[in-house]
């Protein structure tokens, strides 16, 4: 490759003492900045040249902007120290590296090595398989993330450094750590979950394939990728939103969030609402050989119990068989 030819004409002194030049830190014209411009295809130092004569009307605090800088580096925990600067120390430091920063950059070095490492697209990612639920993911704010099963989530590694992006496939229930300057937003898919600091569900795809949440405390920004339909949810709101539409019901399903807690009540429910739970929360396929049988109503309640439990406390209680056929429970009357 033709720039990594031109970066190799050059040792590290050389390429030092060609930053101290661009940067008027050393004035002489040297046979160096001749064999530079030679092979100086894209006319980096002519660039270079031109933004120092740029807006000579008005000088550049470097001063003002260091300490904008050194202030940055400190509220993100990235310099620690209070000590003094040498601004003046700081001025030449600065043009020098942002002269070599305009060379290599030039000469593509730049996105060679951000092709080579990847580093700021690289993400740490969280996979729930068909028999997981309640996988924690903690995050290095103190928020706390648990994954239902078929779900993944990834956050990237400078997650809480500038902003709380993270992304989600299938479902999760989030306890987020409160920080105002910077809201938690999920990428849902369809939509975005903006938050400060709550507690919520979240199903990327529900039956309707729209993106929904159920917030249990504070309040919940969903609005779809355009911005085109938005709605706010105050605690015991379920809310809906896709790219047509958006629309929010006050919950009336006492197991909602049965998936993470492992309990399931119940109040005189068919038993045809009770196995579509028990689908969800225990990842039991039960079928009914006669469909009187979803008829019956069910009272007590489910509580974190085996499947083979749960499925001969049902045939005691209405006098039904059962036989199992790989992962599946098939139900009879006796």
């Amino acid at each position: 490759m033709k720039e990594m030819e031109n970066i190799e004409r050059f040792t590290d002194k050389e390429w030092a003492e060609l930053a101290s030049i661009l940067s008027d830190e050393k004035g002489e014209q040297t046979d160096l900045l001749d064999r530079f411009m030679a092979g100086d295809t894209n006319n980096s130092g002519k660039i270079w040249k031109d933004l120092k004569n740029m807006n000579n009307q008005e000088e550049i605090d470097v001063d003002k902007a260091w300490n904008n800088v050194h202030s940055r580096l400190i509220e993100n925990g990235i310099k620690t120290s209070e000590s003094p600067v040498r601004i003046s120390f700081m001025r030449s430091t600065i043009m020098q590296i942002a002269a070599v920063g305009l060379i290599l950059l030039g000469l593509g070095t730049a996105a060679i090595y951000m092709n080579n490492s990847d580093y700021l697209s690289k993400k740490i990612t969280v996979v729930a398989g068909n028999d997981q639920k309640n996988i924690l993911v903690s995050l290095p704010d103190g928020s706390s993330v648990y994954l239902n099963r078929n779900s993944e989530f990834s956050y990237r590694k400078n997650f809480g450094i500038r902003g709380r992006d993270v992304k989600l496939t299938g479902e999760a229930f989030f306890e987020i750590s409160p920080d105002v300057s910077k809201p938690f937003i999920i990428d849902a898919g369809k939509a975005k979950v903006k938050v400060v600091g709550t507690s919520f569900n979240v199903i990327t795809n529900n039956r309707e394939s729209a993106v929904e949440v159920f917030v249990k405390t504070g309040k919940v920004l969903v609005s779809n990728n355009s911005g085109s339909q938005s709605i706010q949810l105050d605690p015991g709101f379920v809310g809906t939103v896709n790219s047509k539409a958006s629309a929010k019901i006050v919950n009336s399903d006492p197991n909602y969030l049965s998936w993470k807690t492992g309990y399931l009540y119940y109040s005189d429910q068919k038993l045809s609402v009770v196995f579509n739970d028990l689908k969800k929360v225990y990842n039991m396929d039960i079928v009914a050989d006669d469909p009187l049988i979803l008829e019956n109503p069910w009272h007590s309640p489910i509580d974190n119990s085996s499947q083979e439990t749960i499925i001969r406390l049902i045939c005691t209680s209405f006098n039904l068989g059962y036989t199992k056929d790989g992962n599946v429970y098939h139900l009879s009357k006796k």
